[in-house]
């Protein structure tokens, strides 16, 4: 039956605008944790004159120290950036394209040193900061962001823009003061993978629609952006040696629509708008199932020679490439070599879930294929764990999508897999599946892996998720948004926020600072945030939102 996805919505909505701010009291003195604030909503811009604590932001810091008197940024303010490293340089111009809107100050970006304004620096590692790693130290005359790498200023800029008001997101000018707390904030990640994966295949998502989410994503430290572009009712990706994949398997989504797909210009300026951000591409090419819209293209890799229609459906597990058939493997070599010569970063997403319709057999001997062509073409293999069910090679990344009803032996084959070096990322569908309904009354989104409110979403430890699993087997965590119900940036908004800023924490804050009621409070605290961002979130009753001002009649 084919799903006709509505256009409407029952969930809760925020207005357009919030004229107030939440204002956060936090205890002073050394914290490795957060405190537990007073949340209340403070009408009109007077909340902006009050900073925000140091610690009341997602991701928890590592560690803060507060004290000493705010910086105010005004009009004279300069954005001092070190002269010789164009990377700072761009994330200087970053910022400043960030401020000016709201502030309506120039903000000038500057190579000359000085003792004033905001400035962003490149140090060497003294403190174990790492490559992510920064330092952030306010004083009535200066905010200095400090890295080893341009990957942790860029971090270190998402933190200074939570701690102005919310109201500095704002695409128009704002009245201020834009004030930043005075102390100190040294902070690094937990993991080194902190993801979030877009099903473009689905529904198709233009490049914009695309560029949207890599810059939500980024506002919460994450650096991995996975984007699943194949699948039954979708190729999204053009390959010049197999073109019908796109111009005829593109064609098609979800009930029904037109489709699309990147060409390989769109798909590198995904790519790099995405470093940018300093976020890395993994590309996904599902098999040996999910493969409905390669067959449809092309009959040949159909082991009965009979191509199937396109599919706009949402069912799964029908679809196999054919194992006996030499074409099939020549084309999983087109289609990697392709792909990786597009794509700069390490992975390559081979997919391998729910091969319903492939024997055991031909799904080993397919997957054993497709790794060797991934390293052939000097990429790294990831997959989803059912890759462990055949041989994942030396260096292969499982992403473990499983739930509470995943079976005893698939959690025992990724064990067994993880003694044998295989590495894990989690994604528990029942966790940071983003699609998933939050209640019955959610219109968008599916519920086979159960209903998934905020709390439920952000209420694990990745370290002890997985029974005998060594928490070093743990690269990261990863929050997919499935489309089988989403058609466009809205959709994609009700569903990921609020639940994408604690997937993010998960990977990126302390486990001490991990308590959940301390981070419901600065979770609403980013309400005003996403409101000024454009971002139309959903109200979950879990989290204490600052309440909205009354309509103007």
């Amino acid at each position: 039956m084919t799903l006709h996805t509505p256009r409407h919505r029952a969930l809760p909505r925020v207005l357009p605008r919030l004229l107030g701010s939440l204002l956060l009291v936090a205890a002073a003195g050394v914290s490795t944790a957060c405190a537990v604030p007073t949340a209340s909503a403070v009408a009109g811009d007077a909340a902006a004159s009050v900073p925000r604590p140091l610690d009341q932001i997602v991701p928890a810091p590592a560690f803060v120290r507060p004290g000493g008197s705010p910086y105010s940024l005004t009009s004279a303010t300069r954005i001092r950036v070190d002269g010789s490293s164009g990377e700072v340089r761009g994330i200087g111009e970053y910022l400043a394209g960030v401020l000016r809107p709201s502030t309506g100050y120039s903000l000038p970006v500057t190579g000359r040193a000085g003792p004033d304004g905001i400035r962003l620096r490149l140090g060497p590692d003294d403190g174990g900061l790492g490559d992510e790693g920064y330092t952030l130290t306010s004083g009535r005359g200066s905010v200095t962001i400090t890295a080893h790498k341009p990957a942790g200023l860029f971090h270190g800029v998402q933190t200074l823009r939570q701690l102005l008001p919310a109201q500095v997101e704002s695409d128009s000018r704002r009245k201020g003061p834009w004030k930043v707390a005075g102390g100190s904030i040294t902070d690094k990640p937990r993991y080194a993978y902190r993801g979030a994966m877009l099903d473009v295949s689905r529904h198709f998502f233009s490049v914009g629609e695309v560029k949207r989410y890599i810059d939500q994503i980024a506002l919460y430290k994450m650096n991995t952006f996975h984007l699943h572009l194949s699948d039954d009712q979708g190729w999204r990706i053009a390959v010049d040696s197999w073109p019908r994949l796109a111009t005829y398997g593109g064609s098609t989504e979800v009930g029904g629509g037109p489709g699309g797909y990147y060409t390989k210009s769109q798909y590198q300026e995904i790519v790099r708008y995405a470093a940018s951000r300093h976020l890395e591409l993994v590309p996904e090419i599902d098999m040996p199932g999910h493969t409905n819209a390669a067959l449809a293209s092309y009959a040949e890799l159909n082991c009965d020679g009979v191509a199937p229609p396109l599919y706009t459906g949402i069912k799964v597990g029908f679809s196999s490439l054919c194992a006996a058939k030499d074409v099939t493997y020549r084309f999983i070599d087109d289609v990697i070599r392709e792909l990786a010569a597009l794509t700069p970063g390490r992975y390559i997403h081979i997919g391998g879930d729910e091969a319903h319709s492939t024997s055991h057999e031909d799904y080993a001997r397919i997957m054993e294929r497709a790794q060797a062509t991934v390293g052939k073409y000097g990429k790294t293999v990831m997959g989803w764990h059912q890759l462990t069910g055949a041989a994942p090679v030396a260096g292969a990344v499982a992403q473990y999508w499983g739930y509470d009803k995943t079976s005893a032996a698939d959690r025992q084959k990724v064990a067994d897999a993880v003694k044998k070096g295989t590495k894990l990322v989690l994604s528990p569908a029942d966790r940071v599946y983003l699609d998933m309904k939050y209640d019955e009354q959610t219109v968008l989104g599916l519920k086979w892996a159960g209903l998934v409110e905020v709390r439920r979403s952000y209420d694990w430890d990745p370290a002890t998720y997985l029974a005998d699993t060594p928490a070093d087997a743990v690269l990261g965590v990863e929050a997919p948004i499935w489309a089988e119900t989403l058609t466009d940036s809205d959709d994609i908004d009700v569903m990921a926020f609020p639940r994408l800023p604690g997937a993010a924490e998960l990977g990126w804050s302390p486990a001490e600072t991990h308590d959940w009621d301390t981070y419901k409070v600065r979770l609403a605290a980013l309400g005003p945030r996403f409101t000024a961002l454009g971002i139309d979130y959903y109200r979950s009753p879990q989290v204490p939102w600052p309440a909205e001002p009354a309509a103007a009649g």
